[in-house]
């Protein structure tokens, strides 16, 4: 049976007068496919943040790996943990294999021949071909900056990663596409995905469970089939509606 990856206890958050999250609890188990989705403002990016301690919380504790994130050495925390946000973020004037080897580097897990063979594998893994390593991010497509970011994010061999709306900026087709990769990968590397979207087919495509979240509390969390088939309350009825197909 699977452990428990990440886990939220209690948590509480807030951003002056304004409560983003409320006695939030949470468990996603290993090699989970979690998406979470929900109106802008509900609470989705600040609890991503929270799992790698971009963020911590007011009250409560956010557990991954057995470590309360807030403790841990967060250097250590965050090698174990990919992360991919829309904008993708690739340094401009660094080369695609210096992008997707900039932190393994910096922490001198890699020399350069370990570079150079691991940037390669990681390229093929993402569906690109190796010779596009000696390109730069102003020189690659949408679609390509995407799966270059995806690579940087796994070069650690993460157990975890987040991803914050990363196919929003894609058009559908190759978003589509991105999905497929996205699903035969964490397939392949059973690795335990925690990914935010606004779009509520992606949500459903992709997720093993989806969090529907609602002003700073869960709506619903179970199978895109039983929230599809029972939705928990009108809100998330309202919101499954609103969604093309459902």
């Amino acid at each position: 049976m699977a452990g428990e990856a990440i886990c939220f206890r209690h948590v509480t958050k807030k951003y002056g007068d304004l409560t983003v999250l409320e006695d939030f609890c949470l468990s996603v188990n290993q090699g989970e496919f979690l998406t979470v989705i929900g109106r802008s403002g509900c609470g989705k990016t600040t609890a991503l943040k929270m799992v790698n301690a971009l963020l911590k919380p007011d009250l409560g504790e956010v557990i991954v790996a057995g470590q309360n994130v807030s403790k841990a050495d967060q250097i250590a925390l965050r090698r174990k943990i990919g992360y991919v946000i829309q904008s993708i973020g690739l340094f401009p004037h660094m080369s695609v294999s210096k992008n997707i080897a900039y932190v393994p580097s910096l922490s001198r897990q890699w020399n350069k021949e370990t570079e150079k063979r691991e940037v390669a594998r990681l390229l093929e893994t993402v569906g690109l071909k190796p010779e596009i390593g000696e390109r730069y991010p102003s020189e690659l497509s949408g679609g390509q900056k995407q799966r270059v970011g995806i690579a940087r994010a796994l070069a650690g061999n993460p157990e975890i990663l987040l991803m914050d709306e990363p196919f929003g900026a894609v058009d559908a087709i190759t978003r589509r596409a991105l999905q497929d990769e996205l699903l035969r990968l964490q397939k392949e590397l059973k690795i335990t995905v925690m990914f935010v979207t606004h779009d509520i087919r992606e949500a459903v495509r992709l997720g093993t469970r989806v969090l529907v979240m609602e002003t700073g509390r869960i709506a619903q969390l179970d199978t895109p089939e039983k929230i599809i088939r029972q939705p928990a309350d009108d809100f998330v009825k309202q919101l499954f509606s609103d969604g093309d197909g459902f």
